[in-house]
């Protein structure tokens, strides 16, 4: 019986990579919405995040936005509707590397 080795990497950067971005619907906001702040609360990071994932909820590039995060290990912010929480349960676990 054969294993598989499984590796993941990020993507390189490149413009048609990024060409979503374009089109996000917080493209013009203020990151304070997405992006906790040095001090906040409990209660404000809550709310904050809450505000932030209603932005995201009907944004035409939802998805992408989630997988950059994903891909990229974003550790910090509110990407594609998910927290830093959250993405913490959707990433695939760290793979050690394979010994023969």
């Amino acid at each position: 019986m054969s294993q598989r080795r499984f590796e993941l990497r990020p993507v390189a950067p490149s413009a048609s990579n990024w060409d979503w971005r374009m089109h996000a619907r917080c493209r013009s906001m203020d990151t304070e919405l997405f992006f906790p702040c040095e001090g906040e609360g409990q209660g404000a990071r809550i709310r904050r995040e809450r505000g932030a994932k209603h932005v995201c909820e009907p944004c035409p590039v939802l998805t992408e936005c989630r997988n950059h995060a994903l891909i990229t290990g974003e550790q910090f912010g509110v990407w594609g509707g998910t927290t830093e929480k959250d993405r913490r349960y959707l990433r695939p676990p760290r793979l050690g590397r394979y010994r023969s």
